[in-house]
């Protein structure tokens, strides 16, 4: 059985997780062990307070696509979800370096997952999360893999006061002007990218270039595209023609033909999942690739294995994770190693991306002693630098987004691959603080948010 063949059987997948300990708030210490009791003086609050947190077990709630254009992304990002479940519950060497104070789950409370299929669409993942409040009392919501579910679960998060880590999420608008106090995003999005493969692009191209832009038609499509724009244009690139294309579009001829006949050096595709893999495609039939370079700011999981090797040598992108990282960070390793193990082939950054949302949340929870939201909020809002797969971390006060370094990557032609899944060449690693865009960007007014 193949390893895309392995994900696809798991996508609609539940995981529960767990039995264990006792309450929640403040915390005790009995054996080593930390036990959290509900404090008196914090009254209810929202949805799940302190009722989710009150029996032997926490749940945490997963909406991802598991069907439809980004299925295969969101079940991989579901995996690492999973894995940092069992890695909470198990005090896995990876968790206890990011989380030290886990121990055998969070606060004396074993940790489940309940998940289900949001197939990209705002109304399902805020029904499956309204569903997983009612029935299961989850403490933390998780998932979106399209900006348009993260932007609605962000204002649903806060009504409920229950706290929302969006996993993948491109959007600039997710802590952009889209912010809200009970929502934290452990990603990277279009500005990022943008800032990341930029100077990498100019470095091996120069300035002067035309290129063509093919665009998915909603938030994440548009804010990438625009992001590029603005970066690439300061430095004499000129965008010739902009192919705006309708989500979950199989035929991308008409589009294509456009670009053929615009003059164009680069193909700058911002689609995401099989709209990137078909669009691809498409192009190679149609004699653009590898005629122009193809570039992806918002590098797709799966897209070289999926596209072909042919399609993706060349190809330049920016990516949250790579697994040919291990060689330079050890906690990447061991992920990549723990990953594999489990799930039989080496994970791509969705999953690491669904793994460190729930590494993190764990790390504040603990750091803070308590589940109690607002506490834990504030605890993200110290701005502490914390562990992650690719050195330390922070997350900004001001719009809750982590500031963390990224990866660019260039596709291997099929001679050069160490192994078979060894797509893409380490080109450069962007600094944290030379991607993160500063607060004046934005239009986050996180105060008219409250804590409760």
């Amino acid at each position: 059985m193949s390893k895309l063949d392995q994900l696809n059987i798991s996508r609609r997948k539940t995981l529960h997780l767990g039995a264990g300990a006792a309450g929640a708030v403040m915390l005790g210490n009995f054996g080593g062990m930390q036990l959290a009791y509900a404090a008196a003086d914090e009254p209810p609050l929202g949805a799940t307070w302190p009722s989710g947190s009150e029996g032997d077990t926490v749940y945490l709630g997963a909406s991802v696509p598991l069907t439809g254009t980004y299925g295969l992304q969101g079940a991989d990002e579901l995996k690492g979800m999973e894995l940092a479940v069992e890695h909470m519950n198990t005090n896995h060497e990876l968790m206890k370096t990011i989380a030290p104070k886990i121990d055998s789950g969070v606060l004396g409370k074993k940790v489940a997952l309940v998940s289900g299929d949001s197939a990209a669409k705002p109304n399902q993942a805020l029904q499956l999360q309204q569903n997983f409040i009612n029935q299961n009392k989850v403490i933390l919501m998780i998932g979106s893999t399209t900006s348009s579910v993260a932007v609605a679960l962000n204002k649903f998060a806060q009504r409920e006061k229950v706290l929302y880590m969006p996993g993948i999420s491109g959007s600039n608008e997710t802590t952009g002007d889209q912010c809200t106090r009970y929502s934290v995003r452990q990603g990277y999005y279009s500005d990022m990218v943008v800032k990341a493969i930029g100077p990498y692009l100019l470095e091996a191209f120069g300035k002067d270039r035309k290129y063509a832009a093919l665009t998915p038609d909603y938030n994440y499509g548009h804010t990438t595209t625009e992001a590029f724009d603005l970066y690439m244009k300061e430095h004499g690139w000129k965008m010739v023609t902009n192919q705006v294309s309708p989500l979950g579009t199989q035929d991308f001829s008409q589009y294509l033909t456009n670009i053929a006949n615009s003059g164009a050096d680069f193909i700058c595709n911002s689609n995401w999942g099989r709209d990137a893999i078909l669009s691809a495609q498409q192009a190679k039939q149609f004699g653009l690739i590898p005629k122009m370079t193809l570039l992806m700011p918002y590098q797709v999981p799966f897209f070289a294995p999926e596209a072909g090797i042919d399609i993706s040598e060349g190809v330049i992108t920016g990516t949250e994770f790579y697994w040919g990282l291990e060689d330079e960070y050890p906690l990447a390793k061991l992920y990549v190693d723990s990953f594999m193990e489990k799930y039989g082939y080496r994970p791509e950054w969705g999953s690491e991306n669904g793994y460190m949302s729930f590494a993190h949340w764990a790390r504040m929870v603990t750091d803070a002693g308590t589940f109690y939201p607002p506490a834990v909020i504030k605890q993200f809002e110290k701005g502490e630098k914390i562990p992650s797969l690719m050195g330390e971390v922070h997350y900004r006060a001001e719009d809750h987004q982590c500031i963390r370094p990224l990866a660019v990557v260039r596709g291997k032609g099929k001679a050069d691959m160490k192994n078979d899944e060894d797509f893409w060449e380490i080109v450069e690693i962007a600094d944290a603080d030379k991607v993160a865009m500063p607060l004046s960007s934005y239009n986050c007014k996180m105060d008219s948010f409250p804590y409760t």
